[in-house]
């Protein structure tokens, strides 16, 4: 029962994760690596290779690829994403998981959906400071660098997907810290405030 579920998570959680930073990428790495036999997959991704979702991914891909690169037009697109990432890495985490009780899959569904809301919304709040700053490079560079991430994490989780669930893991728990420390210097700063 455990290895299932150790099993069942290596194939969800590195797939949410990476959807969460790019959906598009997430998915177009899947399909042509599938379709191309790059790498030999179970059953269940092979929705992923079918022509019109590589297709749409790719296409997809190119529009964030662009909107990425422009200041404020990237957070535009980020908040359009705030509902279509997380609904994305649902569904991707149910169909990576394969064939599986209505409960597994609804469980499924929400880490996957949880996952990418996690990710996406880190990526959007540090996209957002980004912006802050008056020179593009920086908005550049991280746009160039969670692309690269995202295709890497991908490509490594089919290859190697407990080490790929550890890397997600690690980042997560990275991120959740990050998030209190930033919590609790706003909470002491307000406090400040109002004394």
């Amino acid at each position: 029962m455990l290895v299932d579920v150790v099993s069942a998570l290596a194939r969800i959680v590195p797939y949410a994760f990476s959807s969460g930073i790019n959906l598009y990428a997430t998915v177009a790495v899947i399909g042509l690596s599938s379709r191309f036999g790059l790498v030999t997959l179970p059953e269940q991704f092979h929705p992923f290779e079918q022509t019109w979702v590589i297709a749409a991914a790719l296409a997809m891909y190119v529009m964030e690829f662009v909107a990425d690169k422009i200041p404020w037009i990237d957070s535009a697109w980020d908040a359009l994403h705030t509902v279509v990432r997380p609904i994305g890495g649902a569904l991707v985490a149910v169909t990576a998981l394969g064939q599986a009780s209505p409960g597994a899959q609804a469980l499924a569904g929400l880490l996957g959906g949880s996952l990418a809301l996690t990710t996406h919304l880190t990526k959007a709040g540090t996209r957002a400071v980004a912006n802050t700053s008056p020179e593009p490079f920086s908005n550049w560079a991280l746009s160039f660098g969670e692309d690269l991430f995202v295709v890497g994490l991908t490509w490594f989780a089919m290859h190697h997907p407990y080490m790929a669930t550890g890397i997600a893991a690690a980042l997560l728990v990275a991120i959740f810290a990050a998030g209190s420390v930033i919590v609790r210097g706003l909470r002491r700063r307000f406090s400040r405030a109002r004394a």
